[in-house]
């Protein structure tokens, strides 16, 4: 894998493994060997093929199976152990094949027709805290199912598991809950995102197109398309991933509000989300090519820009290269000068190099100490569960060395003397509150562009929360200045 460029992407991983599987074997290893093939003919792989399940490999009695949708595997799931109850009906107890599954979403590393990394490794360890004949997710893939099946999972709590660092949130679905579910759940749960997408209205991430591109220096960078109307290009950020975002209470919200009524286009920066990792160059120049790279790749002539946190400096900088082909400029929680330029004393410097420091030894771990310091920097007033899923984000959406890299390039953007040059609309806002990145850096920023319009909001959080009355005022007032 050292010499080839490494490929990662999210996806709901199902690990099954037959209960007892030696035992059988010693008492009657030609009927365990027939009936575990009769069980994969007739009813594991038609399930499989049915929620559009990817067998990755067997081991003997065991499988690993790859899904685009953890909707689709937690349905396959589902239907094979309904099903295994209806099997083994007339089955000594003692010749019975019970299986434990356990299922995860996560970040993957592909490896030609392998897949591993911790993604899968999670899938594995739940698979043996599963009871037989139940189902065990992780609290990632409980999230993503619990507005979408009426399936009642069990929390079993935070669990430590061989070989992971932190600890696993756990929801276990017993053999008898399984066993019991009404028709019209099991009706719901057998259902497959395509036949799901038929009966309701398209939602933003069914919607969703997700195509790659190439920056000028070869790196691959992921884009995706959703909604409809006026186009508007959201710049690139660091810790974003184009399909974790949809479903994350800390982004959905406001990518859903702007596809009612703009065809958004929005990419994973270099080193981030879907685009590639293992990369040579993390700088703003870069930065602004990755952009430059997706806007030609689109296809779009003129488009509105938004950009957030350190996507200002870089829709910033695009405006002014190309003009012509931006009709709008929106700026949230944004600075002309990064953290490292905006130091003055000897203590702001201090902080900024702990910050890299705790990145590069605590990023994306369940450590409380350290998501607290991180999470209380960019969303203070955020709920446990949307804490939960920020720390998720940063582990699926990067690396450690990559975030560490992606903060040090923001941390030396100075666009200072390309604010006077600004000449398209634009519009600027910032909370009151902002802890990680100051009031004072957004209001100097739109200070400097030509005709700016300021907006204060009333947050303490860098990342607005759907909960918080500053959201709604947000949206009303992109929505206003955008039909201008």
């Amino acid at each position: 894998m050292e010499d080839r460029k490494i490929e990662r992407r999210l996806a709901a991983i199902l690990a099954a493994d037959i209960v007892g599987y030696g035992r059988l074997m010693g008492v009657d290893e030609v009927g365990t060997l027939r009936a575990l093939k009769a069980h994969r003919k007739e009813l594991v792989d038609p399930s499989l093929a049915a929620h559009r399940g990817r067998i990755v490999k067997t081991t003997g009695d065991g499988m690993l199976v790859e899904f685009a949708s953890v909707v689709d595997a937690v349905g396959c799931a589902v239907a094979v152990q309904r099903g295994m109850v209806r099997r083994n009906a007339g089955v000594p107890e003692d010749k019975r094949l019970v299986f434990r599954i356990g299922i995860n979403v996560g970040d993957i590393i592909i490896d030609g027709d392998d897949i591993i990394g911790d993604g899968v490794n999670i899938a594995a360890r739940l698979e043996t805290l599963c009871e037989p004949g139940g189902l065990c997710i992780s609290r990632t893939a409980n999230d993503q199912i619990r507005d979408k099946l009426s399936l009642a999972f069990a929390d079993l709590g935070e669990q430590t598991v061989k070989n992971i660092a932190r600890a696993v949130g756990v929801f276990g679905l017993r053999a008898a809950d399984i066993a019991n579910l009404p028709e019209e759940e099991l009706a719901r749960a057998d259902e497959t995102d395509e036949s799901r997408g038929a009966r309701q209205p398209d939602t933003a991430e069914e919607q969703q197109q997700i195509r790659f591109c190439e920056a000028q220096d070869g790196v691959r960078l992921a884009y995706s398309r959703i909604g409809h109307g006026p186009p508007l290009i959201k710049t690139g950020n660091w810790m974003t991933h184009l399909e974790y975002d949809l479903e994350s209470p800390i982004w959905r919200h406001l990518y859903r509000e702007l596809a009612r009524e703009h065809t958004l286009v929005r990419y994973d920066a270099r080193g981030n989300g879907l685009s590639d990792w293992d990369v040579a160059n993390v700088s703003f120049e870069a930065f602004v090519y990755d952009l430059e790279a997706v806007a030609d790749e689109a296809g779009l002539e003129r488009f509105a820009l938004l950009g957030i946190s350190q996507g200002c400096a870089v829709s910033i900088a695009y405006a002014v290269r190309h003009p012509e082909r931006v009709t709008h400029l929106v700026l949230y929680g944004g600075y002309a000068q990064g953290w490292n330029r905006r130091a003055r004393t000897d203590a702001e410097k201090e902080q900024g190099a702990a910050m890299l420091t705790l990145m590069r030894l605590g990023w994306g771990q369940e450590n409380p100490a350290f998501r607290q310091l991180f999470t209380s920097q960019f969303i203070p007033g955020a709920t446990k569960e949307q804490a939960d899923w920020y720390n998720e984000l940063q582990r699926v959406s990067t690396s450690a060395e990559n975030a560490v890299r992606n903060s040090q390039a923001s941390g030396d953007i100075d666009v200072t003397e390309l604010l006077g040059k600004v000449t398209v609309p634009t519009l600027v806002m910032h909370a009151r509150e902002d802890v990680r990145v100051p009031f004072d850096a957004g209001r100097r920023m739109a200070a400097g562009i030509p005709g700016a319009r300021f907006v204060p909001l009333q947050s303490r959080n860098h990342l607005i929360l759907e909960s918080e009355p500053a959201f709604g005022r947000f949206l009303e007032e992109i929505r206003t200045f955008l039909r201008k």
